[in-house]
């Protein structure tokens, strides 16, 4: 390994950015990045990826580019949280997301405070099948898991991506989540520092602001990132979100050196690797600018900036930080002090002598076994009050609401898969209805005279609560009279839109994998087993299942 002290400041530059890039192998333009820039690592998104065997000869292929042209081993990574936040999302053992998990681990206790307990083990294994078929696919740095506290019913962007809205919940199965992840060798990346729980506005999208005082953020989201240090976390991501409470200026935490250095670094006692979230999300790009904040969270204490996109942005990020630091605004023991944490990073994970990839332990029969039962552990009947379950075998319209990627955070559903879909694999006679979120209004006469030919009716709904269209075409079904389901396919919060249904089922996320857990708990081959990680109103507790009420 070359010694800090032998690389010439570009080379130390270069490895404290993490880029994004197009395409499904390299291109010119990301092998100079690579051999030119020196550039620590790489992202990958959807549009990285065709399959799995394509995605470990990239991998390959990218670490030959930094051999061959003298540069560090790279850093490849990727969001795969699980859920519905994954970029490769066949071929794999595709693990329940983490809200999802929760609701398959939490025990009766959980109604008093949620102790999670031994069931936290769900969130190990999640990781450790996942981190260990991350690094056969040449991933070694993860962008998982979520700590936020989900405890805001309108947050855009965090929702089933929490395991709950309990920051000693959120704490215990962080920390078995970065433990399994770590124990496969894969970097895990709490996120996203101090919180982002709480939040109604989406920091893809603007610059969110939480008003609490330092008291409620010191006993609710800073709990997970505390036991998350304390346990050993290889880095945590910082968030673009102003906290008044913790930053005189109004800065986004990624640009606040009272947050990273102060609070992050100095009082809480992280010596791991401090990252940022995309630099381009207009949080940043819109109120300070990529490439001048990307100098600007150096200075606040950032050891790896991610730029996920734009080559431009990410060379001139490099060509900023160079002059800043010739200019005296930053010194280089200050990239020093980061490269070297970085570099020994690399060393403990392995990352400095490179391996070939092993597809053959990819998605196999034992792996997705494991992902199966976290699954049908996972769905949760929330209320039944008529009685409707298990479905009676009679002609079923099943509508499924799918939903468009609104702010790349995600790949949300929008494929093949359907819950009629699921449902006719278990033998119901089913009209099958996918209805695209932003064609409701449209499609809602034809789905009401499908409706008529049906004797029973079960709608997925999508995150109802930003979208009444939703709400107005459930209430028309309601209207018919006719027995009806409603499954949220995301957030369990639809209910509260919905407060008069008389059968609601949390299933937490759209996947085929969740769709047939679903689906055979419909139809009473699995019992409904699951628990609110979060509350849905008064009546609804965290903790709840149908159940224990009756």
């Amino acid at each position: 390994m070359k010694e800090v002290h032998a690389m010439t400041l570009r080379e130390k530059i270069g490895q404290m950015l993490l880029c994004g890039f197009k395409g499904i192998e390299a291109t010119e333009e990301l092998e100079a990045l690579i051999a030119e820039h020196h550039i620590g690592g790489v992202i990958y998104f959807a549009r990285n990826v065709d399959n799995t065997q394509q995605v470990a000869r990239l991998s390959d292929q990218l670490q030959q580019i930094a051999e061959q042209s003298g540069t560090m081993p790279l850093w490849i990574s990727i969001d795969q949280e699980g859920g519905m936040v994954a970029r490769i999302t066949e071929g794999v053992a595709l693990m329940p997301g983490q809200m999802a998990l929760a609701a398959g681990a939490l025990g009766p206790e959980a109604k008093e405070g949620i102790k999670a307990g031994a069931g936290c083990s769900a969130a190990y294994e999640a990781a450790l099948i996942s981190g260990k078929e991350l690094r056969a696919l040449g991933i070694n740095l993860n962008f998982a898991p979520v700590l936020d506290v989900n405890n805001n019913p309108d947050n855009p962007v965090i929702g089933v991506r929490s395991f709950g809205e309990s920051p000693e919940l959120v704490a215990e199965f962080g920390q078995q989540a970065v433990q399994g992840f770590q124990d496969a060798n894969v970097v895990a990346t709490a996120k996203h520092f101090p919180g982002h729980g709480d939040t109604s506005v989406d920091s893809h999208l603007d610059l969110p602001t939480i008003m609490h005082g330092e008291e409620r953020i010191r006993s609710v989201e800073l709990v997970p990132f505390v036991k998350a240090i304390e346990s050993g976390v290889d880095a945590i991501m910082s968030s673009h979100i102003y906290f008044p409470a913790l930053e005189a200026d109004k800065l986004p935490v990624t640009l606040s050196k009272s947050v990273l250095t102060g609070l992050l670094r100095e009082e809480l006692g992280f010596e791991g690797v401090i990252m940022t979230d995309c630099m381009e999300m207009n949080a940043i790009s819109e109120h300070y600018g990529t490439v001048a904040a990307s100098v600007m969270a150096i200075e606040a204490g950032a050891d790896l900036v991610l730029i996920s996109h734009s080559r431009d942005r990410q060379i001139g990020a490099i060509a900023a930080i160079e002059q800043a630091v010739h200019e005296g605004r930053l010194t280089e023991a200050r990239i020093d002090a980061s490269v070297k944490r970085l570099l020994a990073l690399k060393e403990r994970r392995g990352v400095l002598a490179p391996q070939s990839n092993a597809t053959a332990e990819v998605g196999t029969a034992a792996h997705c076994a494991v992902a199966q039962r976290l699954s049908e552990a996972s769905i949760t009947l929330v209320k039944d009050e008529q009685k409707l379950l298990p479905l009676k075998r009679v002609r079923t319209l099943a509508v499924t609401v799918a939903a468009a990627v609104s702010s790349g955070v995600d790949e949300a559903y929008a494929g093949p898969a359907s819950l009629g879909a699921a449902l006719a694999e278990q033998g119901l006679d089913v009209l099958d209805r996918v209805l695209p979120l932003q064609e409701i209004g449209e499609l809602r006469e034809a789905v009401l005279a499908e409706a008529l030919q049906a004797e029973q009716i079960v709608i997925g709904t999508y995150n109802a609560r930003f979208h009444p269209a939703q709400v107005e075409l459930v209430r028309d079904l309601q209207a018919l009279g006719k027995p009806l389901v409603v499954v949220a396919l995301r957030v369990p919060y639809d209910l509260l839109e919905l407060p008069d249904i008389s059968t609601f089922i949390a299933a937490y996320e759209s996947r085929p994998l969740a769709l047939q857990s679903t689906a055979k708990c419909l139809l009473g081959g699995l019992a409904l087993r699951g628990r609110l990680p979060v509350s849905l109103g008064s009546h609804y507790p965290a903790g709840w299942r149908w159940e224990d009420g009756l």
